[in-house]
């Protein structure tokens, strides 16, 4: 037999995401499918890099910016 207690647990829940390239910024209410299409990224500079050695960086991008910027340079996959 297996015993059970209940507990509450606390989360961060995202309200909002603001595209780091125009500066838009997306809520979560009204804006979730602009939101799931975020891209995060985080680079890390290792030894040599142009970013620095150990240094860290990220960008979140909205999916406007990223075609606007990329989107010539992005292949599809099969």
């Amino acid at each position: 037999m297996i015993t059970y207690e209940k507990r509450t647990v606390e989360e961060n829940i995202p309200i909002s995401m603001t595209c780091d390239v125009c500066k838009k910024e997306y809520n979560n209410k009204t804006d979730a499918m602009e939101i799931q299409e975020f891209k995060c990224i985080q680079v890390n500079g290792g030894y040599g890099s142009v970013f620095g050695d150990g240094s860290v960086f990220e960008l979140d991008i909205c999916q406007h910016c990223l075609k606007k910027m990329l989107g010539e340079y992005m292949r599809p996959m099969l």
